[in-house]
């Protein structure tokens, strides 16, 4: 079983930054996909950044330009660059990982920007 563990979650203001991190209990070298979603409450779950060796990365509209998608493998970590944040990117950040045919997720870190 692949475990996620992330980090970077927190409060800042609007127009300010934060860096998600992914750690994987497996080399993500392996990986078929990386990406990050995100809920809100009262929200469906929504995907807002994703990346695959054959497609490269892709965005929500409601992110691209301020948010980057990105791997180390040395680290066995994907990364979340989101930049210039909204009061609406207000969410749970959510890790998901494709290996074989499973999804594993994460548990979640709080993103919270404040007005």
């Amino acid at each position: 079983q692949v475990q996620l563990v992330e980090s970077g979650g927190g409060l800042v203001q609007t127009g300010g930054s934060l860096r998600l991190s992914c750690v994987a209990s497996a080399n993500i070298r392996d990986f078929n996909a990386v990406g990050w979603y995100r809920q809100a409450p009262g929200k469906q779950r929504e995907l807002v950044a994703a990346l695959t060796s054959d497609r490269g990365s892709g965005y929500a509209d409601s992110v691209k330009g301020r948010f980057t998608i990105s791997r180390d493998y040395g680290k066995n970590t994907v990364y979340l660059q989101m930049n210039s944040l909204r009061p609406e990117d207000t969410a749970v950040y959510y890790c998901v990982v494709g290996l074989g045919l499973e999804n594993y997720w994460g548990q979640g870190t709080q993103v919270t920007v404040s007005s």
